[in-house]
């Protein structure tokens, strides 16, 4: 991550999205930020632990999205401004404080708090795209979206101000687009860190009686609602008169821009923006909506827009024409994944009943006769040399080895690739963070009521401090006999190798307290084994003995360093591999590329025996142990 506050005020940086959030915040005079990492918001506290110990700020890798939230709140309590970042799933962590926060408000000492959430449309890196604008409503928070870089930034710092003028928390809700894009930002002045936390004991900050304080909230979202009402955030562009009106709001606003310019509808189409959602501005927009009598609404995954423009038509209907309003209600817009272009013009085209077409049909063949021998199908793998290979091959073979079909409950993590089309595929339930340990809890309980199979929950090891010891804990307490294994392999691998309480390190990467997952687990009272998971001969016996164990629950902990982590550690491979042709079965036996598939594993197309791609292979050496002719050689690097 570069180093954000070493850039000046006044001049041009060009940051990625979650890099101006940042720099907002700092500018903003942010003074405790904490998160969870997930894609795409990882970036946002990654890029502030590089600049916390330059500038005097704290900066933290929560436990989990709750804490992250919790801990931010004590700041803002004490009188500092604090920042919360997490992606959409981890919203749903955190959403039980969320909802108690804002009754009680956040204090009388100028603190403020920030949340800034990080949507997922289209579900890139993520089990699902719900979208978290609807948490703002529920929980009575002012919302805000922003539709660029720049004003991703430029709302980070005003949201500061708006959450401590009116003593509540502020969402700032981005998104994968906006979050992962780059784009020249005017930078503004840091100023420098001046207040001390202080609390003041006086005070208490309580949720009841909650009846009068939920009337209060009403009344600070009336007022901040005025506010909306004029922000200079929000902008209209286009005719006095439009035929059609889109509004629109975060990725919606420059997908809108460009179908609009590419039909050549600028003097019939008005583009409405709208950055601050919640609570809505109803008589701004209502102003607008007495200039037409079509309306687009163009925004990602739900119709959150759009209810409460159907809503504004509404409740001003005496001075409002009769609409019709398009959006993903009337099948316009895609009720699902990304805003495009071509999906913005592919509406206005069926309203305006106009013909267009992107590219000519004979283009699009074309393209399709010279992509398919060209474009090669890389399905999602496991990178060379890693250890979730290894432990699913174990998983397989322990599994067949008990014969009594064994229910494999997984979790979020790199691990989650075994489910994809080239993944082994031996989960069979698979939900959020912790519910494989959750889930499976519950499948160990069955055996009363006829089940014999037994039950395997997977999780990593960042995902064990995060959601699964209270799974554990009640597996313990209600004698589940379920199997948890613990893929350990030293980061929060997946969303870019970020500490978390097993690895003895911050997110400031100063040394710190290791917490041990074996002695947690034999804490809590489980049967707790270790063991390597390039070890499969012993893996495989030991996940057998575990599963005809039914004392209740036990704990595998598959321990080996991510092999990206440890090549950038050691810079070197320990073994040298490489297939000797005399021995290898070749096209009778392909279970090194096909059935383990190890992408530093191939097939040689002339002589038809496994090959070993050396530029890519990491030299862990699991495949000479797993090879059935013992094909495989590996040697030792000295």
């Amino acid at each position: 991550m570069r180093n954000i506050a070493e850039q000046e005020a006044g001049t041009y940086a060009l940051l990625l999205g979650n890099e101006a959030i940042a720099r907002g915040a700092l500018e903003a005079g942010v003074q405790f930020c904490a998160a969870y990492p997930g894609t795409p918001s990882s970036e946002i506290i990654g890029t502030l632990a590089t600049v916390a110990k330059d500038i005097g700020i704290y900066v933290e890798w929560s436990v989990n999205e709750k804490v992250a939230t919790e801990v931010a709140a004590a700041a803002a309590f004490s009188g500092l401004r604090g920042l919360a970042a997490m992606k959409n799933a981890g919203a749903d962590v955190a959403l039980d404080f969320l909802t108690h926060l804002n009754l009680t408000s956040i204090g009388d000492g100028g603190g403020a708090l920030l949340l800034v959430v990080c949507d997922d449309p289209q579900a890139h890196s993520s089990a699902e795209e719900v979208d978290t604008r609807w948490i703002a409503k529920i929980a009575n928070a002012p919302l805000l979206e922003p539709a660029d870089v720049q004003e991703a930034k430029d709302l980070t710092k005003w949201a500061f101000g708006l959450s401590e003028e009116f003593k509540c928390w502020c969402f700032l809700r981005s998104y994968t687009r906006l979050s992962h894009a780059h784009s020249g930002v005017m930078l503004g002045e840091i100023p420098q860190p001046e207040k001390k936390a202080v609390f003041d004991t006086t005070k208490h900050y309580i949720p009841f009686p909650t009846t009068p304080k939920h009337a209060i909230l009403h009344e600070k979202l009336l007022k901040v609602q005025e506010i909306f009402e004029s922000s200079p955030f929000n902008s209209y562009t286009g005719p006095e008169q439009p035929e059609l009106l889109i509004i629109c709001s975060g990725s919606g606003w420059p997908c809108s821009l460009d179908a609009v310019e590419i039909l050549g509808l600028r003097e019939s189409v008005g583009i409405l923006k709208l950055v601050t959602l919640w609570p809505f501005p109803q008589r701004f927009v209502a102003k607008y909506l007495t200039r037409t009598t079509r309306v687009l609404v163009v925004e990602e995954v739900d119709p959150f827009v759009e209810a409460h423009v159907k809503e504004t038509a509404a409740s001003h209907s005496a001075e409002v024409l009769p609409l019709e309003i398009y959006g993903k209600n009337s099948g316009h817009i895609n009720p699902v994944g990304e805003i495009t272009p071509d999906g913005v013009i592919h509406a206005l085209a069926e309203i305006f009943k106009l013909e267009y077409q992107a590219r000519e049909a004979s283009y699009e063949q074309m393209v399709q006769d010279i992509a398919k021998p060209l474009v090669i199908d890389r399905g999602m793998l496991w990178c060379p040399g890693c250890p979730h290979r290894a432990s699913f091959l174990s998983l397989r073979k322990a599994i067949r080895r008990d014969g009594r079909k064994a229910v494999v409950v997984g979790d979020i993590g790199c691990y989650t690739l075994d489910i994809f089309p080239y993944g082994p595929q031996q989960s069979n339930v698979l939900h959020c963070m912790g519910s494989g340990a959750g889930e499976a809890c519950g499948f160990g309980q069955l055996a009363s009521l006829g089940s014999e199979q037994p039950a395997i929950g997977i999780c990593g090891d960042s995902t064990f401090f995060h959601a699964s010891i209270p799974a554990l804990i009640n597996a313990v307490y209600n004698k589940s006999n379920m199997t948890l294994l613990v893929l350990d392999n030293y980061a929060t691998a997946m969303t870019g190798f970020q500490p978390h309480p097993g690895t003895g390190r911050t997110a400031t990467q100063d040394t710190t307290t290791v917490v041990s997952i074996e002695n947690l687990c034999r804490a809590l009272g489980c049967k707790v084994e270790v063991r390597d998971p390039f070890d499969i001969k012993e893996t495989t016996a030991t996940l057998c003995e575990l599963m005809r164990d039914e004392s209740g629950p036990k704990v595998l902990i598959l321990r080996r360093k991510c092999e990206l982590l440890r090549m950038r550690q050691e810079r070197k491979r320990p073994y040298r591999v490489w297939v000797d042709p005399e021995k290898c079965g070749g096209g009778k036996c392909v279970f090194c590329y096909k059935v383990f598939q190890c992408p530093a594993l191939s097939q040689n197309k002339e002589t038809g025996k496994a090959q070993v791609l050396e530029e890519i292979c990491p030299g862990c050496g699991v495949c000479a142990d797993i090879c059935p002719y013992k094909a495989i050689v590996k040697e030792e690097i000295r």
